[in-house]
């Protein structure tokens, strides 16, 4: 018993021993630590890290991001503005240097800012637009009144581009919340004031601080309508400072004036203006840099805010100019534990978690007049469904096709602890109706010459089915007036129905055999033309098209001939496939049609007839060079189709070296090959050198056909894809002897 008291003693003592001895030096040492860590944290100033804006050249920052993370050197707080705000975002948001420079490399920057959607993308009825020859600019008609956008770029691509970059933190609001505070820095158009973005959709924030006046669309969030804050604050070390950095890291870009011999025209004295604003306020902010504060000064030499071609070029000198600052820096570097430390605080960093959420909800934000349903109609993406970026960017691009919307984009939500998708669809401001001109003209300096000149109204968003009208009169050798309704009648815009009306005229030449004009006739008339159909996606559709046209044909040069009353009554069924990247100078793709004809006199025609149409075309391209193939061939039933009924050929590409239209026949056939050699790829001027061989001949009898008659010919020519539509000189010869030169601006063929 005394043996079992004397233990219970002795643990008992030991425990006093713990609590009156160990336990108060273990606290005195963990006060120690604290005190001492705290020390160290209050030693270490808050560091902001400034990014300035400057277009192409902000690619230095990535370079500069790399040395800062090399020397380890932590950062608080970022602010950035335009090109700054785009490197400083991403960098706040998680990514590493490596990444976004690795981004930066793989955009393609000279696509990016290209609004006008890749034809694969466009509507098929936007498709069929191209073989008329109006002007590409389309600028609003609306109350009376002649309307331009408000920029040249109104940023699709690039919103999507920045939508995808941001995804990993869609779901933060707050900009504090993100890895590390960050700001980006806009203006107010309407003021010019300074605007600091703190807080909404990341994405979004980024493009209104590089919106640059005159190039970008503003930006409206809220109220206000944004713009590159560069005009306010170029270099915001003001707006890091106000984060709470007591030292800032400044990356600047330098200055983009314009030498006196730079400035040549009215747009070069407008740039120099703005250039103006943004270095005066840069100067300001530079004043403001304290003696604690590193000045990273980037040399980027004749690389200009708009060389993105060049964007590349500028990370290795980013790389450069930290690295001359590094003894400046090298006072803010941490120790590998404490560095590591740090980044481990700031959360979410490197590549994203691979979890794709599964959709709960989608909502459109539709501000046009069409329906929602219309939308909802191109969109693969259902509640229940799994995300899919590529394909949800692919379905926004094909909305955006339907060319009624300044901007079609997407924004990722989380609501209720679910994930949800929002369609921002914004109508064009200076729609819904367009006014287009346009002309061709063609010469074979052989007397044959053509002038039309014409323009087009067309008003979209008729109906919430985007029924549209569209109203076009056209002068010179082959005057006309129509007008046309075309009505989807469904959602998603499968069925159609169109009705065209008008007054229509044709110039025909007759030759003999021996290929001598005989004359000239005129035709003139009114139409009707209704249409039925489907339409399969953005390539192709099925029609089924009446026409009933009645007028007069009579002769204008050569030998006389009695005036002659003409009647048109047929249907037919086409059928369309249309996968080509461009119309007149294709890269890629192919298109096809077949079509079917039949004339009754039941049907209000003058003569009974059928006809059978097919013709197919295919290009293919590597590096500059591009091989097209394609065969056209026709055929009369019966041999009974009237005059104005017939096949033709000649002309450019279609036997060259002939006058346009100079065989003519009840059955045709053309196989063709061409090369073209893209000589340069300018965004709005790209200029081919090319040449073709043909062979075809046409007949007026069925058994007369025989492949030993065909026809060899050939061109070359050069050509160029121009803002006014395509332009072509060739010199064009045929196995008959016959050669011709042709000019042509507008729309001389159809591939």
């Amino acid at each position: 018993m005394a043996t079992h008291n004397r233990t219970l003693l002795v643990r008992q003592a030991k425990k006093t021993f713990l609590v009156l001895v160990l336990l108060p030096a273990l606290l005195v040492g963990f006060s120690l630590w604290a005190s001492d860590n705290q020390s160290l944290q209050k030693q270490r100033p808050k560091i902001g890290l400034v990014l300035a804006g400057g277009g192409a050249k902000g690619g230095a920052h990535v370079g500069v991001l790399k040395v800062l993370e090399e020397m380890r050197i932590p950062i608080d707080y970022v602010a950035g503005t335009s090109m700054g705000s785009i490197v400083g975002g991403l960098y706040a948001s998680g990514f590493t240097p490596s990444e976004i420079e690795k981004e930066i490399r793989n955009i393609d920057w000279e696509g990016i800012f290209e609004d006008s959607p890749k034809r694969e993308d466009r509507s098929f009825r936007r498709k069929q637009d191209d073989t008329l020859y109006l002007f590409k600019a389309r600028p609003g008609f609306n109350n009376g009144e002649l309307q331009i956008p408000l920029a040249y770029i109104h940023g699709q691509k690039f919103d999507l581009q920045l939508n995808r970059l941001t995804q990993r933190v869609s779901n933060i609001k707050n900009f504090d919340q993100l890895p590390i505070p960050y700001r980006a820095v806009a203006a107010d158009l309407e003021t010019g004031q300074e605007a600091v973005l703190k807080s909404g959709n990341l994405s979004r924030s980024i493009r209104a601080s590089m919106a640059v006046p005159g190039a970008f669309d503003p930006v409206l969030i809220g109220d206000r309508l944004l713009v590159d804050g560069g005009i306010a604050n170029n270099i915001p070390i003001s707006v890091a400072r106000s984060m709470g950095a007591e030292v800032v890291i400044v990356s600047s870009l330098g200055s983009d004036l314009m030498t006196r011999e730079e400035i040549n025209s009215g747009l070069d004295v407008a740039g120099q203006m703005v250039n103006f604003l943004f270095g005066l306020n840069s100067q300001a902010s530079l004043k403001t840099l304290k003696t604690d504060d590193v000045l990273i000064s980037n040399e980027l030499g004749d690389i200009g805010s708009g060389s993105f071609d060049r964007i590349k070029e500028t990370i290795p000198i980013g790389v450069k100019a930290a690295e001359q600052a590094r003894q400046q820096l090298k006072r803010y570097s941490l120790s590998k534990n404490d560095f590591e430390r740090h980044l481990a605080a700031r959360g979410q960093r490197g590549q994203p978690k691979t979890d794709v959420p599964v959709i709960a909800f989608v909502k459109i934000d539709n501000e046009s007049d069409v329906s929602d349903e219309v939308i909802e109609g191109y969109l693969s993406i259902k509640p229940g469904s799994k995300l899919n970026v590529s394909q949800l960017e692919k379905d926004i691009q094909t909305i955006y096709g339907l060319e009624i919307f300044q901007s079609v984009r997407y924004e990722l939500v989380e609501e209720d602890g679910k994930h949800g998708v929002i369609i921002h669809a914004e109508e064009k401001p200076w729609g819904p109706a367009y006014i287009q001109t346009g002309m061709i003209t063609s010469m074979n300096f052989e007397g044959e010459t053509a002038f039309r000149l014409g323009a087009a109204y067309t008003r979209t968003q008729l109906n919430p089915l985007n029924g549209e009208l569209r109203i076009g009169a056209q002068i010179g050798d082959e005057p006309g007036l129509f007008a046309e309704l075309y009505q989807p009648l469904d959602p998603q815009g499968r069925y159609f129905a169109s009705a065209k009306a008008g007054y229509v005229t044709q110039n025909t030449n007759t030759f003999d055999a021996a290929g001598h004009k005989l004359n000239e006739l005129h035709a003139d008339g009114f139409a009707l033309n209704l249409g039925f159909g489907r339409q399969f996606g953005t390539w192709g559709e099925i029609r089924l098209g009446y026409l009933r046209q009645t007028g007069e044909v009579e002769t204008r040069i050569g030998a006389p001939q009695p005036d002659r009353d003409y009647d048109i009554g047929q249907f037919s069924v086409q059928l369309y496939d249309d996968k080509l990247d461009s119309l007149f100078f294709p890269r890629t793709g192919h298109v096809g049609s077949l079509g079917y004809v039949v004339s009754r006199e039941d049907f209000g025609a003058d003569t009974d007839f059928e006809q059978i149409h097919a013709a197919y075309q295919h290009a293919l391209s590597w590096e500059d060079n591009t091989l097209i193939a394609g065969v056209n061939l026709s055929t009369s039933i019966d041999n009974n189709a009237p005059f104005h009924s017939l096949n033709r050929l000649g002309g450019f590409l279609r036997l060259s070296g002939y006058e346009p239209d100079r065989l003519t026949g009840q059955h045709s056939a053309l196989l063709r090959g061409i090369y073209m050699y893209r000589l340069s790829n300018a965004q709005f001027f790209e200029t081919y050198l090319g040449a073709s061989m043909e062979l075809g001949n046409v007949w007026q009898d069925e058994d007369d056909i025989d492949f030993d008659d065909m026809v060899a010919a050939g061109s070359v020519f050069v050509g160029a894809d121009t803002p006014v539509g395509p332009l072509y000189l060739s010199y064009g010869r045929n196995d008959d002897s016959e050669q011709s030169v042709y000019l042509f601006l507008g729309a001389p063929f159809s591939f």
